[in-house]
């Protein structure tokens, strides 16, 4: 009998493991199977390049494969997952950026004339390569930060943004405009944090140092003198730093370079919120509200209870609820115009940022921190004021596109059938399974 012949087909690339997926234990214990294995066949082979190999073999990120090598070196063992820990990873790992892209989808869905539903956002969602990968309760929980909640209408549900939000972000679209038009100059400022392990083939095993670097530009380029780099000790929790000890400094220090009566455009970060003084609320003792209510000039009852100094302390805190940056703006005859949440793309910054990512990732350097900033320094030179008009080009081209979202989304919730008249009880509520 003659023997059968199979045509072999070509194989399928690895699959690669979604961005911010678990590794569950099993697939841990597999992990160092492999390892094991290259490490008695190839002896001699650097611990990266056997890192680089499992990573090309299994699909798995070299980051978290390294984690769970130097884990298993160190304890012996291979350690459980912590789903709590991963939780909380998936939380941080969502920075603004990322769920402006997730609102974008949304919106994409308004263009192309569909309903966005949850299950087929969340579908789209895990689709990205670029994105994490959710499960729907904690999903549903990131919409309802990004001001999105669910409606039914007749066996249909739809996401719709948060009208305070619209209402934001159609103001700040007419403001900035107006603000053209009257030929005022505009910078935009924020933030970015490096790692010195995100510089290529750099990875310490101990805590990662990472820098702080603080900018404001326009189309002019970035403002000469006003890049300020701070080694950062708290990472994560870099913003709670920022915010004490260098933010109100460097925008001090900043505002005299600025054109006079321009405007500055800034997000609502923690580091660029901090307010003028505190106003008293129900930690304070009664005898501070009555003190902070005399020092406005309010007349007091000494027999009234907390809560009804607290009404009047409501009363009259609009007036004294101001920002310390806008604030020191109004008095260099400056604007501080505040972005609305998860809307990055409208910040010409950012895109100056993404060339720095690049820049870092391709440059060996030292993790020394005098070093690490002169390095930087250089990559802020290499964005010119060419760069900086095509980002502010691609800002107002978005500017553009939110302009029309809400008309296309108002027409799409008008061919379906009406909303169900118990709004109350529909509003807030996760018609696909929502936690």
């Amino acid at each position: 009998m003659a023997e059968a012949r199979y045509e072999e087909r070509p194989l399928s690339p690895v699959k690669k493991n979604k961005n911010g997926q678990i590794i569950h234990e099993n697939q841990k214990v597999i992990l160092m199977n492999v390892y094991k294995t290259l490490n008695q066949d190839y002896p001699h082979t650097s611990l990266e390049q056997k890192i680089e190999k499992l990573s090309r073999m299994t699909g798995f990120g070299k980051s978290s494969i390294r984690q769970i090598v130097v884990e298993y070196i160190r304890t012996g063992r291979v350690l459980k997952s912590n789903f709590k820990e991963h939780a909380r990873w998936i939380e941080d790992k969502t920075n603004e950026c990322d769920k402006n892209a997730i609102r974008r989808m949304i919106h994409d869905f308004y263009r192309n004339n569909e309903m966005p539903t949850v299950d087929k956002v969340l579908d789209a969602v895990n689709d990205d390569k670029d994105l994490q990968e959710f499960r729907q309760p904690g999903f549903c929980k990131l919409l309802q930060k990004l001001n999105f909640y669910s409606i039914k209408r007749r066996g249909s549900s739809v996401l719709i943004e948060n009208e305070d939000l619209i209402v934001w972000r159609r103001n700040y679209l007419r403001t900035i405009t107006q603000y053209r038009m009257e030929g005022r100059s505009i910078y935009y400022l924020d933030e970015m944090l490096v790692k010195v392990g995100d510089v290529q083939n750099k990875f310490a095993f101990n805590d990662t140092t990472s820098v702080i670097l603080q900018h404001i530009g326009s189309t002019a380029g970035f403002v000469p003198g006003a890049l300020l780099c701070t080694e950062s000790k708290k990472y994560p929790d870099y913003y709670r730093e920022l915010y004490e000890f260098t933010f109100l400094n460097w925008f001090k220090r900043v505002l005299p370079l600025l054109d006079e009566n321009c405007v500055i455009v800034m997000d609502n970060d923690p580091p660029h919120c901090m307010k003028q003084e505190l106003l008293p609320d129900t930690l304070w003792t009664k005898e501070a509200i009555i003190g902070w209510l005399k020092s406005k000039g309010a007349v007091v009852d000494y027999t009234m209870a907390k809560a009804e100094l607290l009404h009047i302390v409501g009363l009259r805190k609009e007036k004294f609820n101001r920002y310390a940056i806008e604030e020191l703006a109004n008095k260099a005859n400056k604007t501080v115009l505040r972005l609305p949440p998860y809307h990055c793309e409208l910040n010409p910054i950012q895109m100056a940022w993404s060339m720095m990512n690049v820049y870092v990732k391709t440059v060996d350097t030292s993790v020394i921190f005098k070093d690490m900033k002169a390095f930087l320094e250089q990559g802020v030179a290499q964005i010119t004021a060419q760069h900086w008009n095509n980002f502010v080009k691609q800002a107002i081209n978005e500017e553009n596109k939110l302009w029309e979202i809400d008309d296309i989304a108002d027409r799409v919730h008008d061919k379906i059938p009406l909303f169900s008249t118990n709004v109350n009880a529909e509003t807030d509520f996760w018609t696909e399974g929502s936690a």
